[in-house]
């Protein structure tokens, strides 16, 4: 080979091909750290009603690091999705110095127990609300499953003018609702949408009749249901 003059004159010109572009990726590299491609400006879209321009500004001040084109876009992501209300964050480089981030916020549809809140996705965030919400309480990694039976739950309950304000799981999967009048449902653990749908049914009669009292109603039973008044056991007046 080593007599191949064409041979050794191809190897040759890879050779120089590859130093070329060696020394163009490091000139490269030196290039694009220089501080004339400095990040001038960070914009925030999307739906945004709980995150303050105190804690964006305090990500951009201090977790952004580097410029245009050496900042770490995974590590700037996780850095906002830490804010108690962002859910996801997006960030995308905007040609010369912009870069764009677009927030999606949890929406918060009910309290967990009392270590945070559940969002529409049926997942569990912590962060503080003053409104008013809903508490779900049940076994661990459950919420989503509360969650998915809160809707139609509070679906069942608006075409009688009540709300669930409380629904428990227990461990032993038996559902428990409380309303907004402080009336307690036990659904138990089989056909429990049927069993709450069978009891706004017959709410407006029951209503009439028993007016402001509280009971507790047990629709476990498979035809019926039972009041339970204080003071009084199951099976002392039913109705």
């Amino acid at each position: 080979m080593w007599d191949d003059h064409r041979q050794l004159n191809r190897i040759a010109a890879v050779l120089y091909m590859l130093a070329a572009l060696g020394i163009a990726y490091a000139v490269l590299m030196v290039v694009i750290r220089l501080p004339v491609f400095p990040l001038r400006e960070v914009t925030v879209a999307g739906q945004i009603l709980h995150t303050t321009r105190e804690q964006l500004d305090a990500i951009a001040n201090r977790q952004l690091r580097g410029n245009f084109f050496t900042l770490d876009l995974e590590a700037a992501r996780r850095s906002f999705e830490k804010l108690p209300w962002v859910r996801n964050a997006r960030l995308r480089r905007a040609w010369p110095d912009r870069l764009e981030v677009v927030l999606e916020e949890h929406e918060a549809l009910a309290r967990w127990r009392d270590i945070g809140l559940v969002n529409t996705y049926g997942e569990v965030f912590d962060a503080a609300s003053a409104s008013r919400l809903p508490v779900f309480a049940g076994p661990e990694n459950a919420a989503a499953e509360i969650a998915l039976h809160y809707v139609a739950f509070r679906d069942a309950l608006a075409a009688i003018g009540r709300r669930p304000v409380e629904v428990r799981l227990s461990g032993r999967r038996a559902w428990q609702v409380k309303l907004d009048d402080g009336r307690l449902l036990e659904l138990g653990r089989q056909d429990v949408v049927r069993r709450l749908a069978r009891f706004a049914e017959v709410y407006p009669r029951l209503a009439k009749q028993l007016r402001d009292t509280v009971y507790r109603v047990d629709l476990r039973y498979p035809n019926g249901f039972a009041v339970r008044f204080p003071g009084l056991r199951w099976g002392e007046r039913p109705v």
